[in-house]
């Protein structure tokens, strides 16, 4: 009687364990219904990238086996990874000439998990407001199995999409050496010669 009960727990532990494994690695497909449709009404900045054209880098780590990985999100898309989702409502970087620079994304997190033992899983939201990358203290995703953090925004600000060409490199491209109307090569300064001391006679 006893070793049946037992053999009865282990089998109903293995099961339990089995079936959590496999939804978790099988789990890609983002249940409909569950982060909704509806955000916030996105304040446009006049400079800089349009906000649904943004991508940001979020780093997901799962506690339990210490693996981490980067979910690349656009503004507005849901990815999944086993029992969790993240969803990117916006992200934001400082100006350039802003000290100290810093990157923020908003973002909402769902775990699908049990309320209380006896009940089913259910998919609740678990954070939902700005990660800051330089001053994550102000802002923290607290759940025992899952940690999320933003690494990049990808956005450009005016004058940031190309370089200027130097001014020497250009007036030389326009005007190679030896066309006619080019500015001859300057010639090197002449190096300075040693002095010589003075003799004195005696």
């Amino acid at each position: 009687m006893r070793r049946t009960a037992l053999a009865m727990a282990l089998l109903a532990l293995a099961a339990c364990k089995g079936g959590d494994d496999a939804a978790e690695a099988n789990a890609t497909e983002v249940p409909k219904g569950v982060t909704g449709n509806a955000t916030a009404a996105v304040v446009e900045s006049e400079y800089g990238t349009p906000v649904k054209d943004r991508v940001a880098t979020i780093g997901l780590l799962n506690k339990r086996n210490n693996l981490s990985q980067d979910l690349v999100l656009r503004t507005g898309e849901v990815k999944r990874v086993g029992n969790v989702m993240v969803k990117l409502a916006s992200c934001e970087r400082s100006l350039p000439w802003e000290r100290p620079p810093e990157v923020g994304a908003f973002i909402q997190v769902f775990v699908e998990e049990r309320e209380r033992a006896d009940q089913p899983l259910t998919w609740r939201k678990v954070f939902s407001g700005w990660l800051f990358k330089n001053s994550p203290s102000l802002n923290v995703v607290e759940h025992p199995i899952y940690d999320v953090w933003v690494k990049d925004c990808a956005m450009k600000f005016p004058g940031e999409e190309s370089a200027p060409a130097p001014a020497a490199s250009a007036s030389s491209a326009a005007n190679p050496a030896g066309s006619p109307g080019a500015a001859p090569a300057p010639k090197p300064a002449p190096k300075p010669s040693a002095a010589v001391a003075p003799s004195v006679e005696i």
